[in-house]
C-alpha cells in the first residue's frame, strides 16, 4: 500500500481561521480610519519614511560674517577681471560714498599709468527723458568730429560709413535724411532740433560741438546718463570744475547717484 495521509480532525477549520484572521489585520491596515475621514477609507502614506527623515543630516543654519562677506565679494569680481585690475579692487571701500576731492585723488592713484585714461560720470536719475547741452570749463580731451549734412554724406552713411560724432543738418535736409534714420538713430546721431543741431546756420552749430560743446541725455530705455568728463592728465582740480558744471546742468534734484571711474578703474561712489 501507499502512503496513507492521517489528518486529524478539526486541523482544517483551525487553518481556515488562522487564514481569515490574518486577512483582516491586512484590512484593518489599509483602512485605517484618520481623523476626518469616513471610515473604510485608505490613508496613503506620502513622503519620506521615518527611515528616510532620520537619515537626512539637516546643516544649522550660518550667517557669514559682514568682513566675510566683503572678501567674497572681492574674490568674486577678482575671477572676471585681470589680476591688475583684482589689485585694483582692494584700493577701494565699495560701500564707501567719497567726497569728489577724495574721489579724484583716490582715482590718480589707481591708474596704470600706459596711457592717459579718459575720466567717466555716471549719472543715474529719477526718470528717463532728462536731457541738456553744455560747453565744459576744460573740454573733455577729446576732439570732436563735427558734420554738416549733404548728398555726399548721406551716400557714404548708407555704405555704413560714419566718421563722425555730432551731426549738424539744415532744415531742408531732413527729408533726404529720412532714410538713413534707421542708422543714426539708435547712435544717437539724427539731427535733432532739441540740441539746436537743425538749424538754418550749421557752420556756426558745427564750430560750437568742435569747440567742446556736449549734450547729455539719458538712454531711452534706463534713466541713466553717460558722460565723459576729461582726461587723468587734467588734474583734480579742472577735472572738479567739469564734473561740477554737469551736475548743475543735470540738477541735483533729478538725480539719484553718482559713479565716478575712468577707463580701466574700478567704480567710485561720490556725494553730490
Amino acid at each position: 500500500m501507499g502512503k496513507i495521509r492521517v489528518k486529524t480532525f478539526g486541523d482544517e477549520e483551525l487553518e481556515q481561521q488562522q487564514k481569515q484572521e490574518e486577512q483582516k489585520r491586512k484590512e484593518a491596515k489599509k483602512t485605517a480610519k484618520a481623523p476626518g475621514m469616513k471610515g473604510g477609507e485608505r490613508v496613503v502614506s506620502v513622503g519620506p519614511s521615518e527611515e528616510e527623515l532620520a537619515a537626512v543630516e539637516i546643516a544649522p543654519a550660518t550667517q557669514e560674517p559682514k568682513e566675510e562677506k566683503k572678501q567674497k565679494k572681492v574674490k568674486e569680481q577678482k575671477a572676471f577681471h585681470s589680476e591688475k585690475y583684482g589689485k585694483l579692487l582692494e584700493e577701494v571701500d565699495r560701500n564707501k560714498t567719497y567726497g569728489l576731492k577724495e574721489a579724484l585723488e583716490l582715482l590718480e592713484k589707481l591708474q596704470r599709468k600706459s596711457f592717459d585714461e579718459t575720466v567717466e560720470l555716471h549719472v543715474n536719475t529719477l526718470t528717463t527723458g532728462v536731457s541738456g547741452q553744455i560747453t565744459l570749463h576744460h573740454g573733455t580731451g577729446k576732439v570732436t568730429r563735427v558734420a554738416i549734412a549733404d548728398d555726399k554724406l548721406i551716400a557714404e552713411v548708407e555704405k555704413g560709413v560714419i566718421n563722425f560724432d555730432v551731426l549738424v543738418a539744415e532744415p531742408t535736409m531732413m527729408a533726404k535724411l529720412a532714410k538713413v534714420a534707421k542708422i543714426l538713430g539708435p547712435r544717437g546721431l539724427m539731427p535733432n532740433p532739441k540740441n539746436g543741431t537743425i538749424t538754418p546756420k550749421p557752420e556756426e552749430v558745427a564750430k560750437k560741438y568742435a569747440g567742446g560743446q556736449m549734450n547729455f541725455k539719458t538712454e531711452a530705455k534706463a534713466p541713466i546718463i553717460h558722460l565723459t568728463v576729461g582726461k587723468i592728465s587734467f588734474g583734480p582740480e579742472k577735472l572738479a570744475e567739469n564734473i561740477e558744471a554737469l551736475i548743475a546742468a543735470i540738477k541735483k534734484s533729478n538725480i539719484v547717484n553718482v559713479t565716478l571711474k575712468s577707463t580701466m578703474s574700478p567704480g567710485l561712489k561720490i556725494k553730490i
